[in-house]
């Protein structure tokens, strides 16, 4: 016999956490459930930190269409929340003619995108902003920052809480059905249990193709099939050299091996990107540190190899290839027409930043 829900989400990163909230707070009764026996324990917990400001999206695309409308509600809600950020801005640096052409392309790109605050600077004033940095012209990005992710999750679980939401921990999904007025979804672990639910949200991240394909009655040809993007990092022991963020031109798949700060100073660099078959191989090759030195040398000459330490791994969600621009995915009655469901795919970078923005699109989607 199943038990009877309003509205469940499957996946309790910070993409699960904020649609839950989201839907609690529009007087929903919802319950998040979370395989692992902790929120956020994947991609939402191993990622660069970055509050990103929209610059290389896609006009038009959904991370585009999100980027400064999440940065914008996520600086809000780190302000009223007093969850640990900081507005320490970017440079996004050129080394080359072909380079510094490219800075007015990926300045008009993010104007398209609303941001409107960029400056493209030459390396004297790069220079004079951050001593250490060897490139011959920059984007200059103010708006871009870092946060506390765990933070941030810890606040979103406490609105959806105090909005009457409630998270289930340890409960993997192991199958379900679509039926006429609401979804079914069985639940595994120490205490199995059907739900059904009028509204069911699929934020599994890495696992949303794999939970998708459990529950029957979702049309096969509707459920992309996810890819996984490796990316290692490196921490740098000692003082940070850099204030800003400093990052190479993007390709379309990746931003590049990149320096970053969390909210401590440490200095780390990364990710690296490798597709991989396994969504759960988070080792770290100690063997790339020269590669990474290398590479960082580009923008940062003085970088010692040696001061480098294998840091972390995380793992993208991606719905597009090696070399091919991504984007978030919302398949909703319209895609598959199954009343009631509503799944997230492909949600990476920049996930984090527009963890609100995604959270009210989909809640827009459901009403």
């Amino acid at each position: 016999m199943a038990e009877n829900a309003d509205a469940l989400v499957i996946g309790a990163g910070v993409i699960g956490l904020a649609v839950g909230r989201a839907l609690a707070k529009a007087g929903r009764d919802v319950i998040v459930a979370e395989q692992h026996d902790a929120f956020g324990t994947e991609t939402s917990a191993r990622n660069s930190e970055v509050i990103h400001a929209g610059i290389q999206y896609h006009p038009g695309g959904m991370r585009a269409r999100l980027a400064v409308k999440g940065r914008d509600a996520l600086y809000e809600f780190c302000g009223s929340h007093h969850v640990n950020h900081k507005r320490c801005g970017k440079l996004l640096v050129a080394n080359g003619e072909d380079d510094i052409a490219r800075l007015k392309f990926f300045k008009e790109n993010a104007e398209k995108n609303g941001v409107d605050d960029l400056r493209i600077i030459d390396a004297v004033e790069a220079q004079k902003l951050e001593p250490g940095i060897r490139c011959d012209a920059a984007i200059l990005s103010p708006s871009s920052g870092i946060v506390d992710s765990h933070g941030l999750m810890l606040a979103l679980l406490g609105d959806l809480e105090n909005a009457g939401g409630a998270l289930a921990l340890s409960s993997p999904v192991i199958g379900g059905r679509a039926l006429d007025g609401g979804i079914e979804i069985d639940f595994g672990g120490a205490y199995p249990i059907t739900l059904r639910a009028k509204t069911v949200v699929n934020c599994a991240g890495l696992h949303a193709d794999k939970v998708a394909h459990s529950i029957e009655g979702i049309p096969l040809k509707t459920i992309p099939q996810l890819k996984f993007g490796k990316g290692q990092y490196f921490t740098y022991s000692g003082a940070a050299p850099f204030s800003r963020l400093i990052y190479p031109l993007p390709s379309p798949d990746s931003q590049g091996v990149h320096y970053t700060r969390d909210l401590g100073g440490q200095g780390k660099l990364g990710p690296d990107l490798k597709f991989v078959a396994s969504n759960n191989d988070y080792d770290v090759d100690e063997a790339r540190r020269n590669i990474f030195a290398d590479t960082a040398r580009r923008f940062w000459p003085d970088i010692d190899a040696e001061r480098l330490v294998p840091g972390y791994a995380g793992i993208r969600p991606k719905i597009k290839g090696p070399g091919e621009e991504g984007d978030f995915t919302f398949s909703d009655k319209t895609v598959h027409g199954v009343a009631g469901y509503l799944g997230l795919y492909g949600i990476e970078s920049p996930g984090l930043t527009t963890c609100l923005a995604i959270a009210d699109h989909a809640a827009a989607l459901l009403d």
